[in-house]
């Protein structure tokens, strides 16, 4: 099997989430060819072969003039699956390379097992099993979902390439989005409620711990979308990304979109009624007790 991996640049340089698709292509062991609009300074490190168009020349996205790159490379490389990360690139570009190859695509992969692609339903409580019927497949991928490793040492082979047409679209600027409410990013200690402390009129048991830490209420998407707090509280890919000194997650099974969200804080503790939840998994501590119970005990405690 042939993986064509398509990275992302921005701002002059390469998104760390391009080694997730490098995670994906050695789950499948695959082999790995990319293609991406960007820098001679910046490579990414792995094993196979690199179409880098000049991004000074063509910009870090045009859907235009990246569509025809991709599938300039996909004639030559005749790769089995054309792989994007499941962001704005990702959701504006891979639909516009399925259509054209008529290939079928599959959004948010979060895991593969006996050939086929495995996404969320219903808001990630159920998962589907989705195999093409299409001699080439297109997918996006969930950040966070595939082994991530940029400590390679190796070098690819780089092959720069001058895509064959011209565009209407000029990219103009990339533009923050207005900060609103509560930014999470600053937060050394965060305590998250998620959707195992059972409703509304408890979260003031979690808000109650993370003060006592002099930390930040977080929230999983569940719980921000019931309203349970306001949106600025979320954790995740649809809601902020963290890296606090703490995270203390309470009720959060550990959902994909959550864990990418969180995953890299420097020491994760979790406290759920499941010892299997997912979240156990990157937690340094699993407290397996039931939250409405333990935290306030650990509140008292403090």
């Amino acid at each position: 099997m042939k993986l064509l991996l398509v990275g992302e640049y921005r701002e002059k340089k390469l998104l760390n989430v391009t080694y997730d698709l490098v995670g994906i292509a050695n789950k499948l062991g695959a082999d790995k060819v990319m293609v991406a609009s960007g820098y001679e300074s910046d490579l990414p490190k792995f094993d196979g072969k690199l179409y880098l168009a000049n991004a000074n020349d063509v910009g870090e996205y045009n859907p235009n003039i990246h569509k025809q790159m991709i599938l300039d490379v996909v004639e030559k490389e005749n790769p089995d699956v054309i792989v994007f990360i499941h962001s704005s690139f990702g959701w504006d570009l891979a639909p516009r390379v399925a259509t054209a190859l008529k290939a079928a695509q599959f959004t948010e992969v979060i895991d593969f097992k006996d050939g086929s692609f495995i996404v969320p339903s219903c808001n990630s409580k159920l998962r589907r099993e989705l195999k093409s019927k299409t001699n080439k497949t297109v997918i996006t991928i969930q950040a966070g979902a595939f082994a991530f490793s940029d400590e390679s040492t190796a070098s690819p082979i780089v092959e720069k390439i001058t895509p064959s047409n011209t565009s209407n679209v000029e990219f103009v600027s990339y533009e923050e989005a207005e900060a609103k409410g509560l930014d999470l990013t600053k937060a050394d200690i965060i305590v998250t409620a998620g959707r195992g402390v059972g409703k509304k009129d408890n979260i003031p048991i979690i808000q109650a711990l993370a003060t006592k830490l002099g930390g930040e209420l977080g929230a999983s998407r569940p719980v921000a979308d019931n309203a349970w707090v306001d949106h600025s509280h979320q954790v995740g890919t649809t809601g902020q990304t963290v890296s606090p000194k703490l995270y203390i997650a309470c009720g959060v099974s550990g959902a994909i979109q959550h864990l990418a969200g969180m995953k890299k804080s420097e020491f994760i503790v979790a406290i759920n009624t499941d010892k299997d939840a997912p979240i156990g998994e990157i937690a340094d501590v699993l407290i397996v007790a039931d939250v409405l119970q333990f935290v306030p005990a650990l509140t008292n405690k403090l």
